[in-house]
């Protein structure tokens, strides 16, 4: 299940000894990010909002990688980041991020956080009553976003009927109430257009008690195309226990998206004339994408450190050990699997293998691939594996020090006109 991949990534994976030079340089497993595909990526966002002549901003959900090359490219991009913590807030701020272009989230925030986002003007998504009169206990002029527990919900984030009614009236100078904002969980662009629309008659209300209510944001969601519909309609179709080292994951992610990321923005205000509502109503949407800014905007590199074989069925696999683990590829502890197939480096030829791969650890379950992925050959120890498009979430959010391992670094790379540079990330320094 080959990848879709960025011109840039192609090239380093193309050429005969930049790649090899970066993992000597490193020492050990490292991530490579692409800051000008986020900027690519954000800009998509934004001309969605642009054609559909809807007042929109976008802010990238910062959990989602932590790298400071990935803020960089929002803070030069005109977008802004959506942070849940102080940690946050001030790495989004040392890149750049004007404090107003910061949207806070988050439940039970911190006076810390409260304090530090009322300084910088940043708005802030409301999840509780308390936070309310703890904001007004600071006296400092902050703008909120008042979070709604959409209807049948059973999140524990939010503002169910009776909370929303009391923080509404709640909300007293020098705190200004600029909207409303919900998350759904899944990818349903149907379910957020009908949400963002139901939003409206809070703002209206919200407005006939003088107050601006001029903001929905309809949090992140979107839907991420790492695989063709051909390679995922025959992995679906032909899914086997056989494929597996052990047991198989009990669930995945959909890994064929047929409208994403910003394709997906333009079918949310599409739906029910949802771009027309906004207009006519006068107000701003905002987004908050983490996975979707990050689409192709890194991949992750592993050294193979042994090989053997195992025969299952009478069929003989090989199991490789790489010097990273499997909580620098995410997917796989959530009881799933990072499905796209990486790639052996360097590129000679072979006969098709297939190969599971292991972590360094001595952890049973702690496996980066338990499918068996037909490599173009047989894997040797020194050689790179590269797993694509793993910037969004996979990266870093279980990234852990077991075993005193090093992290892996970030390496930031970027093209020339003849010739590809890297530089470690700030956050690597």
């Amino acid at each position: 299940m080959p990848a879709y991949t960025e011109a840039i990534e192609q090239r380093l994976l193309a050429d005969p000894v930049f790649l090899a030079d970066i993992a000597d340089a490193v020492g050990g497993p490292f991530h490579v990010l692409f800051p000008e595909r986020v900027a690519l990526n954000i800009k998509a966002f934004q001309q969605v909002f642009a054609a559909a002549d809807v007042d929109g901003f976008v802010y990238f959900g910062k959990k989602a990688n932590k790298a400071a090359c990935v803020v960089r490219a929002c803070a030069e991009n005109g977008a802004g980041v959506d942070v849940a913590s102080t940690g946050e807030l001030v790495a989004a701020m040392a890149q750049g991020v004007r404090g107003e272009d910061l949207m806070v989230t988050g439940p039970a925030k911190s006076d810390e956080l409260l304090w530090l986002a009322a300084r910088q003007r940043a708005l802030i998504a409301i999840d509780a009553l308390d936070e309310l009169e703890r904001l007004a206990a600071l006296d400092l002029p902050v703008r909120v976003l008042l979070r709604v527990l959409p209807e049948g919900s059973t999140s524990r984030f939010g503002l169910d009927p009776m909370e929303l009614e009391q923080a509404i009236q709640a909300v007293k100078a020098p705190i200004t109430l600029s909207g409303f904002s919900f998350h759904l969980s899944g990818y349903d662009a149907a379910a957020r257009s009908e949400q963002a629309a139901a939003l409206l008659g809070h703002c209206r209300r919200a407005r006939a008690n003088g107050h601006p209510a001029d903001t929905i944001s309809i949090g992140g969601g979107f839907g991420v195309d790492y695989l063709d519909a051909s390679a995922w309609d025959e992995f679906r179709n032909a899914l086997s226990d056989n494929w597996f080292h052990a047991s198989p994951p009990g669930d995945y992610y959909p890994y064929h998206f047929p409208v994403p990321g910003a394709a997906m923005l333009d079918a949310i205000l599409a739906h029910n004339n949802l771009a027309e509502l906004l207009r006519d109503n006068g107000i701003r949407l905002a987004v908050e994408p983490g996975r979707a800014l990050l689409d192709r905007a890194g991949s992750s590199v592993f050294r193979v450190q042994g090989v053997k074989t195992r025969i299952a069925q009478g069929n003989p696999y090989d199991i490789l050990t790489v010097d990273g683990t499997s909580l620098s590829l995410s997917e796989q502890w959530f009881d799933s699997e990072y499905l796209p197939d990486p790639v052996l480096w360097p590129h000679t030829t072979g006969h098709l293998t297939p190969t599971c791969v292991g972590a360094t650890t001595c952890l049973e379950s702690d496996l980066l691939s338990r499918r068996r992925i037909p490599l173009p050959r047989r894997a040797r120890t020194g050689d790179l594996l590269v797993y694509p498009n793993t910037a969004g979430y996979q990266m870093d959010s279980n990234e852990s020090t077991f075993h005193e391992l090093p992290l892996p670094p970030k390496v930031v790379l970027r093209a020339d006109a003849d010739r590809l540079r890297w530089s470690l990330d700030h956050t690597a320094r």
